[in-house]
């Protein structure tokens, strides 16, 4: 056994190159959008998740403009808008190729910036925030909609606060192992299909669509956890800290970690989270063992590696014990001579 290090293992599924169209935008309560002129341009894509101002392009200088953000027009703009129409260079933003221009503050965009919105196809859109709270919920928005994405098979539960991600081939027992730990007190944030986006570094994890907060429990049918036992059993996302994956018992294996030297990791969108490999046989609890792996990751983020503490600690002992002879190395200690 080795005494540091671990292995991680790399997830098939990969991210995808994300685009949102500007209609959503009009779905979004938050942002207080509509639609102004352009309408039929709201199936154009944004692709970057950052806002643009159009500064000096409206008077044809475009260096600083890039296609595909959103241009967002405030007091200032729209008032020079207004009082330099035939000199403003409106053709110099619409060939930038902005997703869609936004006038905040509720302001009554001037109709030459109408009539080119229409004539160019690129949508228009008035939101009532000040250009400073908008431009702040739109860049939000736009970097959850636009990150890496990807879909797992498996069940994703919030225990003691960790983000727990089961998972394992189909029949497993993932479901159960979730059932058990949701009558215990924990959470369930989504079972069969996990939607999951990187964000800052970190993965948050949430249910797909209309599958919400059911289950499909062999012999029981597809149960709502919500309806069952409260909202208190459910939340609907949860960042992604430990990845517990199910396999069958093999007699003879010697795949099992028994000492724990070792961390492991899962890579998903190329972010590495710890994962443990439980064995599934009859007699073992699932739920038990998933709470005492959270348990123990929780130390380990505090500093705490109870398996390498217990290590030093022999390692020391067996030094002592040799009264100055030659050091035993330790790695070559097995768990029936630790027994």
């Amino acid at each position: 056994m080795s005494s540091g290090g671990g292995s991680a293992t790399v997830r098939s599924a990969s991210g995808s190159s994300a685009t949102v169209a500007v209609g959503e935008l009009l779905t979004n309560g938050e942002l207080e959008v509509t639609a102004v002129a352009g309408k039929a341009g709201l199936s154009r894509t944004i692709t970057v998740p950052r806002i643009q101002k159009p500064g000096l392009a409206l008077a044809g200088w475009p260096e600083q403009l890039h296609p595909g953000r959103v241009l967002v027009l405030g007091g200032t703009e729209i008032e020079y808008l207004r009082e330099n129409a035939h000199e403003a260079r409106l053709d110099t933003v619409m060939d930038s190729e902005p997703a869609c221009i936004v006038v905040c503050r509720g302001l009554e965009a001037p109709a030459i910036l109408r009539d080119a919105s229409e004539t160019r196809g690129v949508p228009l859109l008035c939101s009532q925030l000040v250009t400073a709270d908008f431009i702040a919920q739109v860049t939000s928005w736009m970097a959850d909609c636009l990150s890496p994405a990807t879909e797992i098979h498996g069940v994703l539960m919030d225990v003691n606060g960790v983000g727990v991600l089961l998972l394992g081939k189909s029949g497993i027992g993932k479901s159960e192992t979730a059932l058990d730990l949701i009558v215990r007190g924990h959470r369930l944030v989504a079972d069969d299909v996990i939607k999951i986006r990187a964000k800052n570094g970190a993965l948050v994890g949430r249910g797909a669509g209309i599958l919400g907060h059911h289950m499909e429990i062999r012999g029981l049918g597809i149960i709502n956890i919500e309806d069952l036992y409260g909202i208190a059993a459910v939340r609907t996302q949860k960042k992604i800290e430990l990845v517990v994956e199910l396999h069958e018992w093999a007699d003879g294996a010697d795949e099992y970690d028994r000492l724990g030297f070792d961390d492991h990791h899962e890579r998903i969108l190329d972010i590495a989270v710890p994962k443990i490999r439980l064995p599934v046989r009859p007699g073992r609890n699932l739920a038990t063992l998933t709470e005492v792996a959270v348990r123990n990751q929780l130390l380990k983020q505090q500093g705490t590696h109870s398996a390498r503490a217990f290590r030093d600690q022999l390692h020391q002992a067996m030094q002592q014990k040799s009264a100055g002879g030659t050091s035993i190395d330790v790695s070559a200690v097995t768990v029936e001579s630790v027994e």
